[in-house]
């Protein structure tokens, strides 16, 4: 091998090497960027995971919110409002004009279905004479001869006195509601006026008044959502579990068919655990607007939001 042959080996090799340099430079740049790319990708997954977290807990505890704030349980109680009973009975001229009202089917102030045969019961009102006390009794009439007891309405002259009492065995013992009215309810004046008699209704299973046409009952979140409307608001309606008239409201009218057989449930076997309507409205959560029961009670219970 001559001088030429060996510096032209020599010079291959020198290219040989450096352009193995060179491609190796190339890769370590190469690697270095993919390395730097596949730590962004990382930084911004845990970012992405981090706020996928959140907005899972967010989701998840608005859920939950809103199952604890809905009412679920109801009650036959919740089917009859006795602050609208009240309100519509001061609005009355008489008896007879008392028990259209609470059959009015364009204000459904009843619910009631309590034969469970898909259609609200008609409510007829019955009264006794007890000279400066008037006791009103109203009743589901269910079959032929066969009638529930509902609410009862004790009215004395002094000082224009009137207590509203649910059934026992459908709003528990011992609901009173006692109405305070804004302005001087017109039945008052007919009660001891002369021109007074006692009401007996004269309507029965299957005669009806020609103005009543029976509507199938609601549920009670829509029936309280329409009743509200039938209250009249410049009243104010005390809750309490005591009788403040003291008397015996008793009458030969009372009827307990629906229950007396034992085949339906009181109102303490339906809600262990409360004693009465005002304290199933309390458990429910109450709220404190126009009505008051020691200092403001609201007797719609989770119905009135």
């Amino acid at each position: 091998m001559n001088r030429n042959e060996k510096t032209i080996k020599v010079q291959n090799l020198e290219l040989i090497l450096k352009n193995t340099f060179l491609n190796n430079k190339v890769i370590l740049n190469i690697r270095e960027k993919i390395g730097s790319i596949l730590c962004l990708a990382f930084a911004l997954t845990l970012f992405n995971c981090g706020s996928t977290t959140t907005a899972t807990t967010q989701n998840t505890t608005a859920t939950t919110t809103t199952t604890t704030v809905e009412a679920k349980d109801t009650d036959i109680s919740d089917n009859l409002d006795l602050e609208a009973v009240a309100s519509v009975f001061g609005e009355s001229k008489d008896l007879e004009d008392f028990e259209k009202r609470l059959n009015n089917p364009e204000t459904k102030i009843s619910n009631l279905d309590l034969n469970e045969d898909g259609k609200v019961d008609y409510l007829r009102v019955l009264s006794s004479d007890k000279g400066d006390e008037k006791v009103i009794t109203i009743q589901s009439v269910l079959a032929k001869d066969k009638f529930q007891d509902v609410a009862t309405i004790d009215v004395k002259k002094e000082n224009t006195n009137v207590q509203v009492i649910g059934n026992s065995s459908i709003y528990g013992p011992n609901y009173y509601i006692y109405p305070v009215y804004g302005v001087n309810p017109l039945i008052m004046d007919w009660f001891w006026g002369p021109y007074y008699s006692p009401w007996i209704s004269p309507f029965y299973w299957g005669f009806y008044p020609p103005y009543f046409r029976p509507w199938g009952p609601f549920s009670p979140y829509a029936y309280h959502n329409n009743i509200i409307i039938h209250v009249n608001t410049k009243n104010v309606y005390h809750h309490t579990n005591f009788d403040h008239h003291h008397g015996n409201v008793d009458n030969n009218h009372n009827r307990n068919d629906h229950f007396s057989n034992g085949a339906k449930k009181t109102f303490q076997q339906r809600n262990p655990g409360n004693y009465n309507k005002h304290s199933l409205d309390l458990n429910r959560g109450g709220t404190f607007t126009r009505s008051n029961f020691g200092g403001g009670f609201h007797g719609g219970g989770g119905f009135r939001r």
